[in-house]
């Protein structure tokens, strides 16, 4: 009887001791951040960017793609400049990775505003970087390590220039994600973008500095409850006019998030900005009607500017 009593003693003890190495592994498993209080505070005080136009580089995949970054630089109506370096559903490690393989590189990257990122960034001639990582995000995060990529991508561009201005651009999921769209968009940004990619990026570094956001997938959410509820505005029905398929940016959705980088990285109100503009081929993009366009605007400078992480001023 004693025996028995003292295996099952030894199996409740090696049980424990599994049990807790087990929620080690969990601990370790889940990025560790920059606390909640310090996260707040390092956007309280953003820097205002200097008036006139910008060199931007776009770091990414198809939602980032060709026709945004072209809508964007007529938006500024000035000499805004841009290179980007892209791939099909890429995460950050296969672009900083030398021997990771991206798919759809030679396609993505066949036009004239392809540089490779490392050298653009060595360069040191431009006033923005903007990194976004590929979805699904949980799987970004899980098995490409999306918090230190982002941290490698923005030291090797604070290296060239320390007064470079790093963003990260939310996107977002595929329309008919099990869980729900917005539902997705409303909790991922907390949740995955800033709770596990972000805060994590920026924790144990000194100095901290702020990576901003540029949220691209909270516009599409407000736009998309607005026109829904309202059965529609002028040409646009419901959330599929924004896309090309389920995921993938119509010229509509292209020029919604071309405003949101605009009045990020600008900081400046995108209302009363162009709406007819053309694709990076040259060709006409379908564009919003006036009404459609100035609904676009005014969400974007709504979401943008009361979104700290945005980094606007409190002028704005």
């Amino acid at each position: 009887m004693g025996a028995v009593m003292m295996r099952g003693g030894k199996l409740i003890v090696l049980s424990i001791l599994v049990l807790a190495a087990i929620a080690v592994v969990i601990r370790l498993a889940i990025p560790r951040g920059l606390d909640q209080s310090r996260f707040d505070a390092l956007y309280e005080t953003p820097q205002a960017v200097a008036p006139g136009p910008q060199r931007v580089f776009h770091l990414g995949h198809s939602l980032v793609g060709r026709d945004m970054p072209a809508m964007l630089a007529q938006l500024t109506g000035q000499s805004h400049r841009y290179e980007s370096q892209l791939g099909w559903g890429t995460p950050l490690k296969a672009h900083w990775d030398p021997d990771t393989p991206i798919n759809g590189f030679a396609e993505e990257n066949d036009h004239p505003r392809y540089r490779d990122a490392k050298e653009a960034l060595a360069s040191a001639e431009y006033d923005a970087l903007i990194l976004t990582e590929m979805v699904e995000i949980k799987d970004a995060i899980k098995h490409f390590d999306s918090p230190a990529y982002l941290s490698k991508w923005a030291d090797a561009g604070w290296a060239a220039k320390p007064e470079l201005r790093v963003y990260l651009y939310e996107t977002w999921h595929p329309l008919d994600d099990p869980d729900g769209w917005l539902a997705r968009i409303d909790a991922d940004l907390a949740r995955h973008w800033e709770g596990q990619i972000l805060r994590p990026a920026l924790a144990d570094r000194e100095p901290i500095r702020p990576i901003y956001v540029i949220p691209a997938g909270q516009v599409m959410a407000q736009f998309v409850r607005a026109v829904e509820d309202q059965g529609g505005v002028d040409g646009i029905t419901n959330r599929q006019d924004l896309f090309s398929d389920e995921i993938h940016l119509s010229d509509l959705g292209a020029y919604l998030v071309a405003l949101t980088h605009y009045a990020v990285l600008y900081q400046s109100s995108p209302i009363g900005l162009p709406h007819q503009l053309v694709r990076a081929d040259g060709t006409m993009a379908d564009a919003p009607t006036e009404e459609a366009a100035r609904l676009m605007q005014a969400t974007v400078w709504d979401v943008v500017r009361n979104y700290p992480r945005a980094g606007l001023p409190d002028n704005s």
